[in-house]
């Protein structure tokens, strides 16, 4: 952090910098400048991170379409991470919510990305205060995988006591958070995944599981009342032959050719059934509080995979583009010298 004196020392911290599209081994861990909040930022000291979709599809650049937001070329913001936790350090002139020492956490990707760092300025409106009883690692793995579950099961899917739930993608952050929202509904839960997954999600609750490489769940004969999905890769036609006559689909993320489908086609399905296929807006960190109070109720827990330290982000994202990770894999900048990832499965 410079203070404008050409004098003064410019202050670094350490970032995983993404100045090229191409595979996650292109990232570099680098020391860059040490940012400066403005008038209503804050500056954070970051102590953990989290891997998602949209740094896999940021740090490839694909689908191309995404450049269009992160940039043409090469990424406008080279810093990539969109969920944190951390504490705050200083703050800019215009701030009113936080106070230096506070503890926070929150997606910031409504407000920008760049939480593979040590440090980010960032709008204050972008975090919330961390409870107390809620760790970092836990934090950073909570703000969009636990609302994407929230949002899609109780705004948008409308989830009622008794209902026959499957989740498409069950053994990742949203299908894990998602599993345990909807057993507060006494719900019957049937979780879609494949490899080392499946053993974790039998051992977190889920009634039925489907091995997404032997059975298609599409095609098996099966009907839900509402189904979740996080991978988004078939037509909305084969989601809803596997609904009930009057059943719910909601997707809340996957293959971007798929979601078009689904909007596209979703109203013309529900036209001529009562069958509904809806996509999922998110609202960056709305109805965090209600997700505190489940996990300080310890009616939900974090799966994380990891944490593991910055300098293998890299890896981390290559492993979670694979789609190995079980639960949210957590990156944390506090994590003592010399560990090392899982080995390859």
């Amino acid at each position: 952090m410079n203070d404008g004196n050409p004098d003064t020392p410019m202050e670094l911290m350490k970032a995983i910098v993404c100045t090229q599209y191409g595979p996650p081994e292109l990232l570099e861990l680098r020391e860059v400048e040490k940012p400066t909040p403005k008038a209503q930022e804050v500056l954070i000291k970051i102590h953990a991170s989290a891997v998602n979709d949209y740094d896999w599809s940021m740090v490839r650049g694909q689908p191309y379409i995404y450049r269009l937001m992160f940039g043409i070329r090469k990424p406008k913001r080279p810093i990539p991470g969109m969920e944190l936790a951390g504490t705050v350090e200083a703050l800019g002139p215009d701030v009113t919510a936080f106070k230096v020492g506070d503890a926070v956490y929150g997606d910031i990707s409504a407000y920008g990305f760049g939480s593979f760092a040590e440090y980010i300025c960032i709008h204050e409106n972008a975090v919330k205060r961390k409870p107390a009883t809620m760790s970092f690692e836990e934090a950073a793995s909570i703000p969009h995988a636990s609302l994407l579950a929230l949002q899609g099961l109780k705004d948008i899917g409308k989830i009622r006591e008794g209902q026959q739930i499957l989740i498409n993608g069950a053994g990742g952050g949203v299908g894990t958070f998602g599993l345990q929202m909807a057993k507060l509904y006494n719900a019957e839960v049937t979780g879609v995944d494949s490899g080392e997954k499946l053993e974790m999600m039998r051992s977190l609750g889920f009634d039925y599981i489907i091995d997404y490489k032997k059975e298609d769940f599409t095609k098996n004969g099966r009907q839900y009342d509402l189904i979740l999905d996080a991978k988004t890769n078939r037509s909305p036609f084969a989601y809803a032959r596997a609904l009930k006559p009057i059943g719910s689909y909601v997707t809340v993320g996957g293959h971007l050719p798929r979601l078009l489908q689904a909007l596209c086609l979703g109203p013309l399905i529900s036209l001529f059934s009562k069958k509904n296929i809806r996509i999922l807006g998110l609202k960056s960190n709305k109805d965090l509080e209600d997700v505190n109070e489940l996990f300080e109720a310890q009616k939900i827990k974090c799966v994380i995979d990891g944490p593991y330290p910055l300098e293998k982000t890299p890896w981390a994202i290559q492993y979670f583009g694979e789609g190995k990770h079980q639960g949210k894999v957590v990156i944390t900048m506090l994590q003592p010298p010399g560990s090392d990832p899982k080995e390859e499965k």
